[in-house]
């Protein structure tokens, strides 16, 4: 690594003498400098310990290299290690989806009366063995990892903890979406792990 005259020029702006800046910026840039030891930087630089010099280099370092922001915005990140188990929000504490204003009324149709409510929409169809049998694959679809169905199925698991694994899959939602000019209207959609 060759000298960077960058680091160079911007050790000699914050206040350190040229050659001790040549000296610095030698195989370092800025980061590395920051992160150096006393003891490294008085070897480098080729002055004693404890002399005023390397109390002023010190001085400049500590207070300025590397100490410019990064990243234009002020945005922090947490990483999920670094969060404690009472810093999650759980129960009444957690923000639920349904219960903002944008979100429509999503509710499971009981399996019994999935027949009986799609019946308007003629979804029966004979099957092999001649006996009707109801088409819910021609629904729309809706991701079980959908907020909402997430929601559900969460709401659904506090009440009943016996429910099997997949429990959710190929299940009908309602959604009863509101409007101040035409009312309210109701949509179906089946619940599929992929599309």
């Amino acid at each position: 690594m060759a000298v960077k005259s960058s680091t160079k020029k911007r050790l000699i702006e914050l206040g350190i003498q040229e050659d001790h800046a040549h000296k610095l910026a030698d195989d370092a840039n800025l980061d590395t400098i920051k992160r150096m030891s006393r003891e490294q930087v008085a070897k480098k630089v080729g002055v004693e310990e404890n002399s005023s010099e390397l109390e002023h280099i010190m001085g400049v370092i500590s207070e300025h290299v590397g100490s410019r922001k990064r990243s234009k915005s002020n945005r922090i990140t947490i990483s999920r290690k670094a969060l404690l188990d009472e810093d999650i929000p759980t129960g009444d504490y957690r923000f639920n989806v349904l219960n903002h204003v944008l979100v429509p009324h999503h509710e499971l149709v009981p399996i019994d009366s999935e027949a009986e409510i799609l019946e308007p929409w003629a979804l029966t169809t004979d099957d092999a063995f001649g006996t009707g049998r109801l088409a819910k694959e021609l629904l729309p679809k809706i991701l079980i990892t959908d907020p909402a169905i997430q929601a559900i199925k969460e709401m659904e698991e506090l009440e009943n903890d016996e429910l099997p694994a997949g429990w959710l899959a190929n299940r009908v939602v309602k959604v009863v979406r509101y409007s101040r000019s035409a009312g309210s209207s109701e949509a179906y959609r089946l619940i599929v792990e992929t599309t």
